[in-house]
């Protein structure tokens, strides 16, 4: 089996299961119900013996989340298809990531953020080593990590804090120096319960 079928096959069963319910899949300043936009990132794994995982480093000039770590990713315009065809123009613009060049495995569960937006993860297999370089604009820098370290409950710790009296929990791993934490590391931590360690390809 190719890494795409195994990626697909090992979705597919972690969706079929009910203990692995999303779980940390909403921002924890969230109390009661907001209205939410479609948005998307795309999870975009190298198709490497050891595959490995595209994450970009926000640049420093940006309003929101300047300097943060995330998927490649934005809101779904109303000019996109779907959320699949969201991620990937947003992949485009900000890495240069052709669409054409990635393989579309599935989407997983939903995160809502604080800030109103409803995110859906699309995961897709892309080559290696292909020519990606960062729009300046948005992007400082892109990288990749090992799947497998991005995917490993020993690599990721949750912290508790205090926020407006109640107590609230995050995630937060790190690679090389670089902190991964709040939506990136939540939805990575969803997905390594959705596609099972035991499932990736070493």
């Amino acid at each position: 089996m190719t890494l795409a079928q195994r990626l697909r096959a090992a979705l597919e069963e972690g969706h079929r299961r009910e203990d692995l319910a999303p779980d940390d899949m909403r921002d924890p300043r969230i109390d009661g119900e907001i209205a939410l936009a479609p948005a998307a990132v795309l999870v975009a794994i190298t198709d490497r013996a050891e595959p490995g995982l595209i994450l970009t480093e926000r640049s420093s000039r940006l309003r929101k989340h300047a300097g943060q770590i995330a998927f490649p990713g934005g809101r779904v315009d109303a000019g996109d298809a779907d959320e699949i065809a969201g991620a990937l123009r947003e992949a485009q613009e900000e890495i240069a990531l052709p669409p054409d060049r990635v393989q579309v495995i599935g989407t997983s569960d939903h995160y809502h953020t604080f800030t109103g937006f409803d995110i859906i993860p699309v995961l897709g297999v892309i080559p290696p080593d292909l020519p990606l370089r960062a729009q300046e604009s948005e992007v400082a820098d892109w990288f990749e990590l090992p799947l497998a370290y991005a995917l490993d409950p020993a690599r990721r710790v949750r912290h508790a804090v205090e926020y407006e009296g109640r107590q609230r929990h995050y995630y937060e791993i790190y690679w090389e120096g670089r902190r991964i934490w709040g939506i990136t590391a939540a939805i990575l931590a969803n997905l390594s319960r959705r596609l099972g360690h035991d499932h990736i390809p070493a």
